[in-house]
């Protein structure tokens, strides 16, 4: 593989019900491959014709609703910073952030201000 080129697999094996039951990604690194496991992912792509959004959410039978809720205060998180980073609008990423305050707090991830 051309060393401009990066792959990441991603496995999910399903219990009799067809419901995830292990997540698994592996992708390469300079020290070489890293292979992974997950209780859940969320994975959304832009189609680039269509201009709409592909998304995947899957989670395990494993998976605990307070790590969901760490796992999303996590990715909201980071989705306020990926949005002002690439739009540089500071007034809806700060009302983003204000919500991702409010999430951490309700949810008990983060003190109450």
């Amino acid at each position: 593989m051309p060393e401009n080129k990066s792959v990441i697999a991603i496995e999910i094996e399903l219990n009799e019900e067809k419901v995830p039951s292990k997540i698994e990604w592996t992708a390469a690194s300079p020290e070489g491959p890293v292979k992974r496991e997950s209780k859940a992912m969320l994975l959304s792509l832009f189609d680039k014709e269509t201009l709409d959004t592909f998304k995947i959410d899957l989670w395990t039978t494993e998976m605990q609703v307070a790590e969901m809720d760490r796992m999303m205060f996590h990715t909201l998180k980071a989705l306020s910073e990926s949005y002002f980073n690439a739009t540089k609008n500071e007034e809806l990423a700060n009302q983003m952030r204000n919500f991702v305050q409010y999430f951490g707090e309700f949810t008990k991830i983060i003190p109450t201000e």
